[in-house]
């Protein structure tokens, strides 16, 4: 019986590592997108990803055919979601990467645009994930798209006085 769960935890290790090994790339950029870092300095993407890597591994027996990435990815938002809107306040503590064209948007419609636009998760799906209307969520979408395609413009410089 021993040598059985013995075996059972070792086949275990070996999918997780699998996934991981598979997966932890993109989750590890969508976790950079989130928190709007750059990707050669991500630390708080990382730690977004560690914990909900750990949170997978801990479920990983009880998936019984869903799919791991969906949980992990679920788990990554779940994560970025209540350290931005719960914990700190609306920013936290972490400021994002001013070099980042996502910086300009707010903690919630990166969430939501990274949902929908680079994981491709359904405006439903995302909707019922962060307990909002899926109407809401369309809206939220629209705004951040449009808030990255036409960006403020800066105000013109003031006329300089003509010499006398």
């Amino acid at each position: 019986m021993r040598e059985r769960h013995e075996s059972q935890g070792a086949r275990r290790e070996r999918e997780f590592e699998a996934f991981v090994a598979g997966a932890s790339g993109r989750l590890l950029h969508t976790a950079t997108l989130l928190t709007a870092e750059a990707p050669d300095a991500n630390p708080r993407a990382r730690r977004l990803l560690t914990l909900a890597l750990a949170e997978t591994y801990a479920s990983w027996d009880r998936l019984r055919g869903e799919d791991p990435y969906d949980r992990a990815r679920r788990r990554l938002a779940t994560r970025f979601a209540h350290s931005a809107w719960h914990r700190y306040g609306p920013l936290g503590r972490h400021r994002p990467d001013a070099g980042s064209a996502l910086a300009a948007l707010s903690p919630q419609e990166r969430l939501i645009l990274v949902l929908r636009l680079y994981e491709g998760v359904a405006e439903e799906q995302t909707a019922a994930q962060l307990g909002l209307p899926a109407e809401r969520v369309r809206m939220i979408c629209h705004r951040a798209t449009t808030t990255l395609l036409h960006p403020p413009q800066e105000p013109a410089p003031a006329p300089l006085a003509a010499p006398s």
